[in-house]
């Protein structure tokens, strides 16, 4: 049987060891390439979740695996070269063009002092078509939209090339069109993802796995259909959900009244 890529094992984290709990015992699995969202309403303990998967943070008990070796055990560098973050708070003061915030995701697998490589310039390039920001490369961060920003911090992840992607609202800050371009981004990665999403139906679409949390507890975890049941998500964000059956594409879809 094959191991998961990703393996949480009842993690736990608190500001301090006899501080509440953020976040109470937590356990999933994924494999390589599944795409798991994290759902649940404000302060629900998404964000310490996803700090503890990206390495900001160590937990209080328990471990986070990654192909079988623990978090805890690597150092740095080697944690950088196989999971990269997008968060919701963006830099926007960096005196930097497009380009070389993207080449930042190539830190990681440079030794020392030595200079940016062919491969490099080859899987900047790439990241920059894959979020059609070439026309925007020699750009200042400074200059551009929150969702242009948005889009520099996703490429710089994808020049990382990690194994595992942890992504923290990436819709936010987007317009229609951009939202469904890293939506369409996140289902053709070859990539084992954890995201954040406030758009349950969204989530259900993009999704192979859905995390519930609650006020720092998981409520339910498994594939959209078997966790965003009515009773749950209505009793998660306090609304009265139904699930419906759209006639022309067929796909379920979760309306909420107060």
């Amino acid at each position: 049987m094959t191991s998961p890529t990703l393996d949480v094992r009842d993690v736990t984290w608190a500001p301090r060891k006899r501080d509440p709990l953020l976040l109470e015992a937590t356990s999933f699995s994924l494999n390589k390439g599944e795409v798991m969202g994290l759902v649940g309403p404000n302060g629900a303990g998404k964000t310490t979740l996803l700090r503890l998967i990206y390495g900001y943070n160590r937990p209080l008990s328990g471990d986070i695996l990654l192909d079988g070796e623990s978090l805890r055990k690597m150092a740095p560098r080697a944690l950088a070269k196989k999971v990269a973050a997008v968060l919701q708070e963006q830099p926007s003061d960096f005196a930097l063009t497009v380009r070389e915030v993207v080449a930042l995701g190539r830190v990681p697998h440079r030794l020392g002092l030595s200079t940016p490589g062919q491969h490099d310039a080859e899987v900047i390039e790439a990241a920059l078509k894959r979020l059609q920001l070439q026309d925007l490369s020699h750009r200042s961060l400074s200059t551009l939209s929150g969702g242009e920003r948005q889009r520099v911090m996703v490429a710089r992840a994808l020049a990382q090339e990690p194994q595992l992607l942890v992504l923290d609202e990436p819709t936010n800050h987007l317009d229609i069109r951009h939202q469904l371009e890293v939506l369409q981004l996140i289902r053709d990665l070859d990539l084992t993802i954890v995201t954040s999403l406030h758009d349950l139906n969204l989530a259900a679409d993009v999704c192979d796995r859905i995390l519930i949390l609650k006020n720092g507890a998981p409520k339910g975890f498994g594939a959209p259909m078997d966790v965003l049941k009515d009773r749950l998500v209505s009793e998660t964000f306090q609304v009265r959900a139904q699930r419906e059956q759209l006639s022309v594409s067929q796909k379920n879809h979760l309306t909420f009244q107060l």
